[in-house]
């Protein structure tokens, strides 16, 4: 227990007076680390939150491998991420996309994106799987369709690939050969491409429909574990700013 706090020491300096020492910290010092141990703790909330959401977005992906129901008139943006869905349509093979930067298990390659014409006139992104880089960049794959570009694909509804940082985004070159090579594009990028309004989500073909490419679609980004650890880990630095906050303003008398 404290014998008694510094009433008559420096008004600058927070002590306490113990029986086996003193214990004492400028002002400065304590308003540091209590801002350093606030910001690790909110760190490690933010993180445990983002492990929360993960686990929220696998649910809703694991949710969408039920029955597929037909999209009809309904527009993909009024529809939760990973609805599985039909619609009847027919391909432009004539202009499709190439994302860049898309891996599968570190190979570097793309994914295919398609454009289906619907039935009532709207234009849907089909993503028909992953490709691997070819010898060259300057020799781009071969994406063709073969035979009738009629199609009912049915897949999951998803938002298109978003960049780490807003760098690593490179939408469609003007007046640029067909298919078109682009990176993290938004929807208007792809839109104004191709010169037609496109529904809000793309649609990722499921692995046994036809003309499709590898499809190993799963929840991107880190696991809900990964964000826990980093969660303990923040708060680890804020035990670890309080305890040397404490321990380097001991002084034995």
């Amino acid at each position: 227990m404290p014998a008694r706090s510094g009433g008559r020491s420096n008004p600058l300096t927070l002590t306490l007076n113990f029986s086996r020492g003193r214990w004492s910290a400028s002002w400065l010092m304590t308003l540091l680390t209590l801002v350093v141990v606030v910001c690790f703790v909110q760190l490690g909330r933010w993180q445990w939150h983002r492990a929360q959401g993960k686990r929220e977005l696998a649910a809703a992906f694991n949710a969408g491998n039920a029955a597929a129901s037909e999209l009809g008139a309904r527009s993909t943006a009024a529809l939760p991420r990973y609805t599985q869905v039909r619609v009847h349509g027919r391909y432009d093979a004539e202009h499709q996309f190439l994302l860049d930067n898309m891996s599968h298990d570190g190979a570097p390659g793309y994914q295919v994106l398609t454009p289906l014409h619907i039935d009532d006139g709207r234009v849907l992104l089909v993503n028909r799987g992953w490709v691997p880089l070819t010898r060259s960049r300057h020799e781009l794959p071969s994406v063709a369709i073969d035979g009738d570009a009629s199609a009912t694909p049915t897949g999951k509804l998803d938002a298109l690939p978003v960049p780490g940082i807003a760098l690593g985004r490179l939408p469609p070159a003007p007046d640029a050969p067909w298919p078109q090579l682009t990176s993290f594009p938004l929807v208007s990028d792809l839109s104004a491409a191709l010169g037609v309004p496109l529904e809000a989500q793309q649609l990722l073909l499921n692995p046994d429909q036809p003309h499709g490419y590898l499809r190993d679609w799963h929840v991107g980004g880190i696991g809900p574990e990964r964000h826990v650890a980093y969660a303990v880990q923040w708060w680890g630095f804020a035990a670890l700013a309080l305890g040397l906050y404490v321990r380097l303003n001991w002084h034995r008398t």
